[in-house]
């Protein structure tokens, strides 16, 4: 199970627009992340957290912090091209958001400090 569960949460003032619109970004912010990380699409968990209240440097232009979770595979090379993936996805019309105000923060989650299905990926 140590090749499991690379999540991506996004928070953004941004509205991403229709459940329509949001499902086709979540499906390929998660062909992103498996791609980059190395992991099986049906590993991925994607969550938007959009229309939210924030500012980044005294502006309430758009805007997205995203905090990157996964069992390895968090290194420079893998968080740089899903860095990239992530600010192109969201420079697209109709989300708007400049590179330069984006961030992701990734983490290098331990099998004992993740649980899931009741335990901990350590058992």
């Amino acid at each position: 199970e140590e090749e499991a569960m690379p999540s991506l949460s996004v928070n953004t003032n941004v509205d991403l627009g229709s459940n329509d619109a949001k499902n086709a970004l979540m499906t390929k912010l998660t062909q992103a992340v498996a791609k980059c990380l190395g992991k099986p699409d049906s590993y991925v968990a994607i969550h938007l957290n959009d229309k939210q209240s924030m500012m980044w440097g005294g502006s309430t232009d758009p805007c997205a912090l995203c905090q990157v979770a996964s069992l390895g595979a968090i290194n420079q090379k893998n968080n740089s091209a899903l860095s990239g993936q992530i600010a192109a996805a969201f420079a697209e019309a109709p989300f708007g958001i400049q590179g330069n105000r984006i961030y992701v923060e990734f983490r290098d989650v331990s099998a004992a400090n993740m649980g899931y299905n009741g335990a901990t990926f350590a058992g």
